[in-house]
């Protein structure tokens, strides 16, 4: 700094001299550290209150799920108590008989499954022993102790994952009670405390988060009811294929394909890939080649036929994003991030785009505004076709009032002015 120079001229030319690159990236670097770190302390304060949190998000799920159908006994005329009750008892008696079906039949085919997997696993290890492999009992107790104990490394780093529910009984039963009292009162107040969560934020910014809540609710309950209705068919259809296959465990098959179908995309294939599974153990592999085409075929039939005729543009998620948001919520979490992984991105997705669009300060409503059509994630719900053609007619004429009015002031405008003070000729018909 030369004698005489003013202040802050050597700071500014080092600026200066920084390339631009340089200071954006440095700007973007503390901004996405930033950023990490608030993830980073939400997901610590997630995994240590896993056992409330779990419980909490199965209770949105289901309260999505039952909210929509509260509402229709609601419109019938019937008191919303009785309307919340009538849907916890549905809930309750499909839950119960599942559970019961799936024990009936385990426990009237244990005997006979029990000769058929000695008599399975006595060929296999036959099968072991003669060509091309010529293996010995050594050897294949070896490869077997190994596969066990990878397995069971694996389902313990899946089943343990950050969120999960507990290895203890006294978990399960507190997370099942805190799941249904967080449902209940979803059902019952679910608004007003929307409206209290609501509150919480700054006066400035409630208009955008009151407005984005509502957005990703919408797609929640999209994304839910969509998922039960394939996940039912899919269920059904697998279940079939075992059931004209005479396989053994075909309604617990059905269940396990149904729970696996709620996490899209991968469920109903590692679900299928197990039903083939036991096909080809107790049936051999024509049954095996058999069930695996049935599975593929009701791959087929959801993925090109339910999917786009069930969802239509309710909730479209490219499969890329299902399969590595699944795959990462899955290593992050466990089974719990598996399931809320798809749903929890498409409900963030949603409420973001909501806010940086910025339609909450016009009072638009999000059904008005879709996304992109090159958007990776299309999950806002689009208006109906009907609806899009009303809104473009009512804005049409609209626009021609407004000018047709403006011609008709700039022309005579008086004469307007002294027909609305009653002074005009005579009373327009």
């Amino acid at each position: 700094m030369q004698p005489g120079e003013p202040a802050g001229t050597t700071d500014r030319g080092v600026d200066a001299s920084i390339p631009r690159g340089v200071r954006v990236a440095a700007a973007w670097s503390w901004r996405l550290l930033l950023i990490g770190a608030v993830i980073a302390v939400l997901v610590f304060l997630i995994v240590q209150l896993r056992l409330i949190v779990v419980p909490v998000l199965v209770a949105l799920l289901l309260a999505a799920l039952l909210v929509p159908f509260v509402d229709v006994l609601v419109r019938r005329r019937l008191p919303r108590w009785l309307a919340i009750v009538v849907a916890f008892a549905i809930v309750a008696v499909l839950i119960g008989g599942l559970v019961v079906l799936v024990v009936w039949q385990i426990r009237g085919e244990a005997h006979a499954l029990q000769h058929r997997t000695v008599a399975a696993f006595t060929g296999f290890r036959g099968w072991l022993h003669g060509p091309p492999l010529d293996l010995t009992d050594r050897q294949i107790d070896g490869y077997l102790t190994q596969a066990f104990t990878a397995l069971r490394q694996d389902s313990q780093v899946l089943v343990s994952g950050a969120l999960s529910v507990g290895s203890t009984l006294g978990h399960v039963l507190t997370g099942a009670l805190l799941t249904a009292f967080s449902t209940l009162f979803m059902l019952i107040d679910g608004r007003g405390i929307w409206s209290w969560m609501v509150r919480i934020f700054p006066r400035r910014a409630r208009e955008a988060v009151d407005g984005a809540g509502r957005a990703g609710w919408v797609t929640l309950t999209s994304f839910a009811r969509v998922q039960v209705l394939v996940a039912s068919i899919d269920a059904l259809g697998i279940g079939l294929v075992a059931f004209f296959l005479g396989l053994p465990l075909v309604i617990p098959i059905a269940v396990l394909v149904f729970l696996g179908s709620f996490i899209p995309i991968v469920g109903a294939v590692i679900t299928g890939a197990l039903a083939v599974v036991i096909a080809l153990v107790y049936d051999g592999w024509v049954a095996a080649v058999v069930m695996l085409a049935g599975v593929l075929a009701v791959q087929q039939i959801e993925g090109h036929v339910l999917q786009p005729l069930i969802m239509g543009s309710a909730v479209k998620v490219h499969p890329l994003a299902v399969v590595l948001v699944v795959a990462a919520g899955s290593l992050l979490a466990g089974i719990p991030g598996a399931l809320f992984a798809v749903p929890l991105a498409a409900v963030l997705n949603v409420m973001v785009r909501y806010v940086s669009s910025g339609t909450w300060r016009t009072g638009a409503q999000t059904a008005d505004t879709g996304p992109p059509p090159d958007a990776l994630w299309q999950t806002v719900p689009r208006p109906r076709r009907w609806r899009e053609r009303r809104v473009a007619a009512m804005r049409s004429a609209a626009a021609s009032e407004a000018s047709d009015g403006h011609d008709a002031g700039t022309a005579d405008g008086p004469a307007r002015d002294a027909r609305r003070r009653g002074e005009g000729d005579a009373p327009r018909r």
